[in-house]
């Protein structure tokens, strides 16, 4: 083979290995962004799933909240009216007691 045609041959392999090494970091960098790209879905479908279950337990807790809340309202409920009915069932002896007590103190001022 003669010297012309072994420095062309040899040109070319370096022109195709300058373009398989330029064609390969393209493709080393066109992965890289996707990596990234892709990494930073996988952060924002994260973040946006942590959010939404914080929220939905947050609910979850005001819901308890609530019930716990209006269990307590209610049997403070019962209480008062308890008590209401345990008061007004003894008004009358309270004032007879009252009449009593009045009554002795105005015959021991007498």
């Amino acid at each position: 083979m003669p010297r012309p045609e072994v420095l062309d041959r040899i040109k070319e392999a370096e022109r195709e290995a300058t373009e398989i090494v330029t064609d390969a970091e393209t493709e080393h960098d066109r992965r890289l962004e996707e990596a990234r790209e892709e990494a930073e879905q996988i952060r924002a479908d994260a973040k946006a799933a942590a959010a939404e279950s914080a929220e939905q337990r947050l609910e979850e807790a005001r819901e308890e909240i609530d019930a716990d809340r209006e269990e307590i309202l209610e049997e403070g409920r019962e209480t008062r009216e308890r008590l209401e009915a345990h008061a007004d069932e003894r008004v009358d002896e309270v004032v007879n007691y009252v009449v009593e007590s009045f009554e002795e103190a105005v015959h021991a001022q007498t």
